[in-house]
């Protein structure tokens, strides 16, 4: 072989050609991240409209795209949350049977890169949300935020409160599409909002402690300081007052938004009717809480055929109120 062959045959090769594949490293950085900024919970975030729905709020373009604005923030900002989390909690995870696969725990993404990416997605968020919508909606999410870091580094190890703080970040959810679009929010609104994502969280919790009862390993360590009993009076009061909330808000105003076109009247008390749908839907996902199965909360909305339709029902029969059908 001459020495010119030899040279080429030496001459190191370029990763990425055909025959060549890319080092086993390479790309996993950002499918990581993402994976990492739990895609599968950003359904959450579908709360913003929730404010602005009960109003009557979405018949215009310009509300729908600022809500799209806040929908994109909030989950920039609860993104930022996994993110740190995951990064505080790698050595933990790489303990657990399933936390161990999440990919700064797996050593898929850095924990330094973890803190930077989560730390620039908060300032964003917050500096986004007050030059694109208002002041206090930059104030509700710095608010969202901060306790959900604390969440992270203190408060999820404090009875109660850790309940309580997850609570009011779907709450937070639930206000800021209305503080955004300047739209006064109902008492009895957020009395049926607050109770309402009490009562999943309490049912999460429950269904957990249910799990860890009958040998399914404890995904929290707070778990072992609550009882199956009290967790399931805690998510049967929530649903109780929940109810009660509703009620009280669709007979308010008569059965319609005091804001929507059916003001004047309609064929039908739609927004009082739709009271069946909603304690419906309420009775339907406790009987997944009962079971101890609603460990995952979007899986049982999403994926549950009856309950999906009783939301449709739902979603329809509010419509009409907000139409004056």
């Amino acid at each position: 072989m001459t020495e010119r062959g030899a040279v080429l045959l030496d001459r190191p090769e370029r990763p990425g050609r055909p025959g060549h594949p890319l080092p086993q490293g390479a790309g996993r950085l950002p499918a990581g991240l993402l994976r990492t900024a739990r895609p599968r919970q950003w359904v959450k975030n579908v709360l913003v409209a929730a404010a602005p729905a009960a109003a009557g709020e979405l018949d215009s373009r310009h509300n729908l795209a600022q809500l799209l604005v806040v929908f994109t923030l909030f989950t920039a900002a609860a993104s930022a949350v996994y993110l740190v989390n995951d990064a505080r909690d790698a050595a933990a995870d790489r303990a657990h049977p399933v936390k161990c696969r999440r990919p700064v725990a797996a050593g898929e993404v850095p924990a330094a890169v973890a803190y930077a990416v989560g730390a620039l997605l908060a300032v964003l968020a917050v500096t986004g949300a007050a030059a694109l919508c208002n002041t206090m909606t930059g104030a509700l999410l710095t608010a969202y935020l901060s306790m959900q870091l604390a969440y992270c580094v203190w408060l999820k190890h404090v009875l109660v409160v850790d309940m309580a703080v997850v609570t009011t970040g779907f709450l937070l959810r639930a206000m800021i599409g209305g503080v955004a679009l300047g739209i006064p929010l109902s008492r009895w609104f957020l009395i049926t909002t607050g109770f309402g994502a009490l009562f999943m969280v309490a049912a999460k919790r429950y269904s957990e402690a249910v799990q860890l009862a009958d040998g399914g390993g404890a995904t929290r360590a707070l778990l072992t300081e609550y009882t199956t009993g009290y967790l399931r009076f805690v998510w049967q009061l929530a649903a109780g007052v929940a109810v009660l909330g509703y009620c009280l808000w669709a007979l308010e105003t008569g059965g319609c938004p005091a804001s929507a076109p059916c003001a004047g009247g309609s064929l039908l008390p739609w927004r009082q009717l739709s009271v069946i749908a909603f304690i419906l839907a309420v009775l339907r996902y406790a009987v997944f809480a009962d079971r101890g199965t609603a460990g995952e909360p979007e899986d049982v909305v999403l994926r549950d055929r009856p309950l999906a339709v009783i939301g449709l029902v739902w979603a329809a029969m509010y419509a009409c109120a907000v139409a004056g059908l």
